[in-house]
């Protein structure tokens, strides 16, 4: 058995820099035609030439048999300004802005410390240029638990978000709860819609602890309950145009995840499209895959659709246990397990 989709688009992307930019890119490069690229680098990319500058180092690094093409972020901050909003549209390669709360997440010690207090002209400016803010939906108040961050951030920022300015568009990046997926459900089409990882599609919160500590399968937003596991599948296996592919693929080096105080991120970009080609035969939907893959973030980013193809072959084929680079290695998702949709090339 197999199945044709035209060439898929990546639409939250770690590839780092350095040895690991030159690890990694190969594998997300081989699978999709376009990356939004993160931009939480130490230092992180601020400013239009900064960007400008990073995406000439992943060019640099995409194997020459490979057509794949990143697509580049800002880090918003308490500082950005409006100008740097406008600067970053002209430039032609700056697609979207990215709100990572302050400590949230890896790298994100730059992030927003409030965002209402001290970002409104350039949000403001975003609605006019139409630059897509992607949001890692989490709340970082220590007194909210790790579980319930999402939530209140949808109650505390996100509604009041939307309600201000109702022509921004807003992508809620992998989101994990089945609260995110009625919200975005419940915002105007077009406006708002949300990535979706294989690591919260076929996951929960139990993965992290079964057969002891997984630091593997530690990513944030953390896994959920299998309640929200299960509204997640049912979301993007349903049809809907407001959910789309984002890997979320995020290297780190073997040693900095096992260790104690592990880093958050889960590398996918191996078995990503496997797996999502599994949850949606599952789900007897493997007819609504190559919206959810190829069509709904493009038309979400008003970008035109690849015009190639992949194809996902159903056949058994072994993770490996480790990906080598000249620092150290990196263990992907599910390594050294049997998956059963290889990809390839048409």
């Amino acid at each position: 058995m197999e199945v044709s989709i035209t060439r898929p688009d990546d639409w939250h992307l770690h590839l780092r820099d350095g040895d690991l930019l030159e690890a990694v890119i190969s594998h997300s490069a081989f699978h999709f035609g376009r990356g939004i690229i993160m931009p939480n680098l130490k230092p992180p990319i601020k400013t239009t030439a900064a960007a400008i500058s990073y995406r000439e180092s992943i060019l640099k690094a995409i194997p020459t048999n490979c057509d794949f093409t990143p697509l580049m972020t800002l880090y918003l901050t308490d500082t950005t300004s409006p100008e740097e909003i406008k600067l970053a549209k002209e430039s032609g390669v700056v697609y979207a802005v990215k709100l990572y709360p302050a400590g949230a997440t890896t790298n994100s010690q730059d992030g927003v410390t409030d965002l209402f207090g001290k970002c409104l002209p350039v949000l403001e400016e975003m609605m006019k240029q139409n630059m897509p803010l992607l949001v890692h939906g989490e709340v970082t108040d220590p007194e909210v638990d790790v579980f319930d961050r999402e939530k209140v951030f949808i109650d505390a920022i996100l509604r009041p978000l939307i309600a201000r300015f109702p022509r921004l568009k807003v992508v809620m990046e992998h989101v994990t709860t089945e609260d995110g997926v009625k919200f975005v459900e419940s915002c105007k089409e077009g406006f708002v819609a949300a990535t979706v990882t294989p690591q919260h599609l076929v996951l929960n919160r139990n993965s992290l602890f079964q057969g002891g500590l997984q630091p593997h399968n530690y990513c944030l937003p953390v896994l959920k309950r299998e309640i929200h596991r299960r509204a997640i599948v049912s979301a993007v296996t349903s049809g809907s145009k407001r959910f789309f592919l984002g890997t979320d693929s995020a290297p780190h080096d073997r040693r900095k995840k096992e260790c104690s105080c592990g880093c958050a991120g889960i590398f996918n970009a191996f078995v990503a499209l496997s797996v999502y080609a599994k949850v949606f035969e599952e789900a007897g939907a493997l007819d609504k895959l190559e919206a959810f893959t190829s069509f709904n973030g493009p038309d979400f980013y008003g970008l035109q659709r690849n015009t190639t193809k992949v194809k996902l072959i159903r056949s058994p084929w072994k993770v490996p246990e480790s990906v080598p680079y000249a620092s150290g290695e990196i263990v992907p998702m599910f390594a050294g397990e049997t998956l059963e949709w290889l990809p390839a090339v048409v």
